[in-house]
């Protein structure tokens, strides 16, 4: 069953220098579509709600979304993922369709391999109080789920850093939760980080 209290962010408005001059978020791989499009499927599949992050410029069709997706478009994507967060954040905040949610994950447009199950089990313990990331093997991965209490900080990121400041500011309400998935830790930079994922990698493909 899909839960209300928590929105998925697929955050896909990064330059992708690492790899190289073709836009990864169209890459062809064991999964149907493009990368994109691959990683949104794992989010629609768990959350009721979500919201697409793209550049100001982008065409979401050609990005493999539906016409419907509905998007967030950074205007200041340039200026590093931190910039993108807190324009995301500032539209989840006046969103009036959203005032009963409670927490929202953070996902990258680029990490097609996690399982359904791994983001159902998150999204339970989310609150607003806490902050939750997945972690393996010892090592955090990826969705960050930030409670609504801390969004109005994220409105306020900027540059390359992301929320990892947020995070370190708060040691007493951040949690990692230990899940059998190494799918939290699969992102694609380069295209050699394609051959990591097997069509099975959690159920990449579906």
């Amino acid at each position: 069953m899909h839960s209300e209290r928590v929105v998925a962010i697929v955050m896909a408005a990064g330059g992708s220098r690492r790899y190289g001059d073709a836009d990864k978020r169209r890459a062809s791989g064991p999964w149907e579509g493009t990368l994109l499009g691959a990683s949104l499927a794992k989010a629609r599949a768990a959350f009721a709600c979500h919201r697409v992050v793209v550049r100001a410029g982008d065409d979401p069709v050609s990005l493999g979304l539906a016409d419907d997706t509905p998007l967030i478009r950074a205007t200041r994507a340039e200026h590093g993922l931190g910039a993108s967060l807190a324009e995301a954040f500032a539209a989840l905040e006046s969103d009036p369709a959203l005032r009963g949610v409670q927490a929202a994950a953070i996902l990258l447009g680029d990490m097609p391999a996690i399982r359904r199950d791994t983001l159902v089990h998150l999204q339970r313990l989310a609150d607003a109080e806490h902050i939750l990331r997945p972690c393996h093997a010892g090592h955090p991965g990826h969705p960050v789920l930030f409670g609504r209490a801390f969004w109005p900080a994220l409105t306020r990121l900027d540059g390359d850093a992301g929320a990892r400041r947020l995070i370190r500011q708060h040691p007493e309400r951040y949690r990692e939760v230990e899940v059998d998935d190494p799918g939290i830790l699969l992102d694609i930079d380069t295209p050699a980080d394609l051959q990591r994922i097997t069509p099975t990698d959690g159920d990449a493909t579906r």
